[in-house]
């Protein structure tokens, strides 16, 4: 079976894998890696640049490796690399975890729990809970919503379109480096520097296909167009500025404020300012929008690497 089939069955086999099953209550392989790399953190600490870069380095070196060595195993068996495929994809991806999240907190929210939103809201995102009130919690939602079907899913299955397994498996383990070690805390910011440069180039091409898709999804194309244009420089993340825009705008809401994180206050720009505040029924319009960008990437990965294997052949 060629490579581009293989990579097209399994990766839609990994899809569908996780629709109908989400992630494993225990002993999920995403796990397991943070658990290696806090190790390795252990080992390697120090407030410094160039510990921080070997880390990365150990760490996501290590993940691409292994998909490396595991796709070589299985190269003579077209059944066993579709089953490898299949299983790296669902391993990698998070696309129910996300719905199954937001729509917790939105269903919270709609029965006027507010406590009960703001308990479960961790399970999403790193908000501070406590700082935000029903619609705050809402936007926080759409946000997350939007920023993790880039990087939970389409990020994933471009690279998997071009470096199979072990791009699968190395942009996962790149985006939860970033997650872990990544964030601008007194203990990370020069530690975690080369987790959150990797994980911005490693999340380009991912967060433009995710604003794209966003854009002929929605509700309102021009204006997801309209507020990508416009809004999504402004952002202090080179990733999340398109693809919050472009959902803000195809939704019709605006996103972006103030927001807490650990205690820390962010004045972030208005992104899509001619939209509405967010309410509690766009939380179920965002996770819809967020299914059909991530089955719409599906489509254009796989054309994209039969494209690219017919010219090589």
């Amino acid at each position: 079976m060629r490579a581009d089939r293989v990579f097209a069955y399994g990766a839609a086999a990994g899809l569908l894998g996780d629709l109908l099953l989400g992630d494993p209550r225990r002993g999920h392989p995403v796990a397991a890696f943070g658990r290696a790399a806090a190790a390795v953190e252990r080992v390697l600490w120090r407030d410094d640049r160039a510990r921080g870069a070997l880390h990365t380095a150990v760490c996501a070196g290590g993940a691409v490796a292994l998909g490396a060595v595991a796709a070589r195993v299985v190269r003579t068996s077209p059944a066993a690399s579709l089953a490898l495929t299949g299983a790296a994809t669902w391993a990698v991806v998070g696309g129910t975890s996300l719905a199954r999240e937001a729509r917790a907190v939105g269903r919270a929210l709609e029965a006027g729990d507010v406590e009960g939103a703001r308990a479960r809201l961790p399970h999403l995102c790193g908000r501070d809970p406590q700082a935000l009130d029903a619609d705050g919690i809402a936007r926080a939602v759409v946000e997350s919503v939007a920023e993790n079907t880039s990087d939970a899913v389409v990020g994933a299955l471009v690279w998997g379109a071009v470096g199979g397994v072990p791009g699968l498996l190395g942009f996962r383990a790149v985006n939860t480096l970033d997650a872990m070690v990544g964030h601008r805390s007194p203990k990370y910011l020069r530690y975690g520097w080369a987790s959150a440069r990797l994980d911005d180039v490693a999340g380009w091409p991912g967060a433009r296909l995710t604003a794209v898709l966003a854009t002929l999804a929605g509700d309102d194309p021009r204006g997801a167009v309209r507020a990508w244009r416009a809004d999504a420089a402004a952002h202090p993340s080179p990733n999340a500025g398109p693809v919050e825009t472009s959902f803000a705008g195809a939704l019709g809401v605006r996103l972006g404020g103030t927001l807490s994180y650990g205690g820390r206050v962010e004045h972030r720009p208005v992104l899509n300012g001619n939209g509405r505040a967010v309410g509690v029924h766009d939380v179920e319009r965002a996770v819809r929008l967020s299914k059909r960008v991530s089955w719409l990437a599906l489509g254009v990965c796989v054309a994209a690497r039969r494209i690219a294997k017919g010219r090589t052949s």
